[in-house]
This record gives structure tokens, sequence and C-alpha cells, in this order.
């Protein structure tokens, strides 16, 4: 029998193989252990080969196109549809190969070693923002409970906190100073961490010239430009600049029924990351355009004067990813004024 669709259910140590002809017949079913999934396909003919897009899935993908074998992700929630049975690897793994060979299947773009190593880069420099900013707020609390009172902003606490250390007329305990030292020095160390690894996104992004291009879209800076060319991968995976915003969460929800539409709030799909990062940039535009509305575009101004900064925000947002989309699609640079061409 030959194998022409696999679906592969991604573990640690044990991966769950489940394999069918072309006409749906199961000829498949096996685990392997991680040394032995590599050997295993490059003995196989080359075929479909479906998994989630999960921990490691993009390693593998290279590793099995390496040995001539079509790949493709998919998003877990796709897959959970076909689970027939209660959940285990080996319904799992079927249930990704019936996935994978429907027509209409949305995949994932596999991701080259470049690629997943800024987006590395991108995860550590979250991760430390959020702790730096948890650090700063445990400063502001414990300073607040002896009546001590900071403006809003990381960096009132760096500039202030010296002068409270020092100022012996403030009644602080001397426990209490000593650990306000400690906890000021780690607040310092993670600041110093987040610029090392903003230089490293920004050393990539002047050396990546489809990023230099995305950066000259107004509110996509060096890190929006880095991050969605490395989440979006290859822009000809999808038809229109409409799926990436779609897939990037900025759309609205949808609750229709009997033939009446109803449109909610963001759907807030995919990369929270990303769609936070596009947003905050739309952000800074539209404080440009408070300070010289002379710049500002038609469509901005008009939707400014009748719906909420917020929503304006989403919208800008949703547009230049769109535009994202098209530069990196067509190979463009990005023209302030381009117009279509008339169709």
């Amino acid at each position: 029998m030959k194998i022409t669709t696999i679906g592969i259910d991604l573990a640690k140590n044990v991966f769950q193989v489940h394999g069918v002809d072309e006409r749906g017949k199961v000829g498949l079913k096996k685990q392997l252990k991680r040394a032995q999934v590599l050997p295993f396909f490059a003995n196989r003919e080359p075929c479909l080969i479906g998994m989630e897009a999960c921990a490691s899935a993009h390693f593998w993908a290279r590793k099995l196109q390496a040995l001539g074998h079509t790949v493709q992700l998919m998003a877990p929630q796709y897959v959970k549809p076909y689970v027939k049975s209660n959940k285990n690897d080996a319904a799992d793994a079927e249930a990704i190969c019936e996935a994978v060979g429907r027509p209409n299947m949305r995949f994932v773009a596999v991701k080259n070693a470049q690629q997943q190593a800024i987006l590395a880069v991108h995860r550590a420099r979250q991760g430390l923002v959020k702790a730096r900013t948890a650090q700063a707020n445990q400063i502001r609390g414990l300073l607040g409970e002896f009546g001590v009172v900071l403006p809003q902003g990381i960096s009132h606490i760096a500039k202030r906190l010296p002068e409270i250390l020092e100022d012996g007329e403030n009644a602080l305990p001397g426990s209490f100073r000593r650990l306000l030292a400690r906890l000021g020095e780690h607040l310092q160390h993670l600041a110093r961490q987040v610029a090392e690894l903003e230089g490293e996104i920004l050393r990539w992004h002047r050396d990546n010239e489809a990023s230099r291009r995305l950066a000259q879209i107004p509110g996509i800076g060096p890190l929006g430009a880095s991050a969605l060319l490395a989440t979006v991968g290859d822009a000809q995976t999808f038809a229109n600049g409409r799926q990436v915003s779609a897939w990037m969460g900025m759309v609205p929800r949808q609750a229709s029924s009997g033939g009446k539409s109803t449109l909610l709030g963001m759907s807030k799909r995919g990369d929270s990351y990303l769609r936070t990062l596009l947003i905050h940039g739309a952000r800074s535009v539209l404080q440009q355009v408070e300070r010289h509305p002379e710049r500002a575009a038609p469509w901005l101004k008009q939707l400014l004067a009748r719906r909420p900064k917020n929503v304006v925000a989403v919208a800008l947002a949703n547009k230049n990813a769109r535009i994202a989309w098209a530069l990196l699609a067509h190979g463009r640079a990005y023209a302030r004024h381009y117009t279509p061409a008339a169709t």
C-alpha cells in the first residue's frame, strides 16, 4: 500500500503517526521515538505530512521538507473538530491526517531558522518588559504603604528612587531602604536587558531589506516590522490583505442569524503580541495627528471626527497590516500617496 498522507502528533519523546492511501484507507499506525523519526521518513516515498503548529513543529517541518516531503502546519483549533473519540495521541494523529487533506484548510507558513531566532528575541523581550513593569509596580506599591506616592511611569521611579533612599527625613526604616535599593538594582538590570534585546532586534532589522521597507509605513517601527516579517513568513500564503488582518484578529466578530448580521468587537484571534505592536504603533500616529492635524490623511480625519480614538487606532492598525502584506507579497516600497490602478 502506498501511503500518500500522514498525520504526526508531535511530542517531546514519543510521536504518533497515522497514514492513509489516496483512497483514505488506513495503512499506517505507529509510534516513533524521537531518534526514529528522521530515519523512518527518510526511507519513505515523498508524501503529504500534516502537523499542528505547536512547539518544535517548524523545526520538524524543515527537517521533513529536506527529505523531500510536503509538509503543512495547521492551527490546533482547526484540527480539533476532526477528533472522533476521546483525546489521545492516536486520535489526534488521525484527526491531523484527515484535516491536512481538506481542500479548504488554512495552513501556517513554515518559518525558517532566522525567523524563529528573531521571534525568540521578541518573546524574551516581551517577558522582560512584563517583569520590568511588575517590578516597578511593586516598588511603587511598597512606597505607597509608607506614604510616598510616585507619578505613573517607570522613568519617575528611576529618577526619584535615589532621592528617596538618600532622604533622611522620610522616616523609612533601614531594612526597608536596603530592600528598595535591591529592588531598584533589579529594575535597572531588567531595563538593561530590555535595551540589549531591542538593540539585537534593531541590528536584525537594519540587515533585512524587507523589514526596512515595512518600517517606512507610518505606525510601524523596527519592532513591529521585524515581528511582522518573522511571524507572517511567506506573504504569498495569504490571498489578500484582508486575510492577513483577519489572521491577526483585527476584524469584527460576527453574530449573524436569520439574515441579520451583527458586528461585535475585535475577534482577537492570532498573535496577540503582533497585534499589540501594530495597535501601539497606530496610537503613536494618532498622537502625531493631534499635534499636526495638517499631516493626517483625509480618511483618518473623518474617522476621528465620528469614532472613538481606540476604534480609530484599531482601524489604522488594520490598514497598516494590509499595506504590509501588499509590500511583502508584491515586493514594493511604501508610497504614501499610492493609488491602485483601475481595472
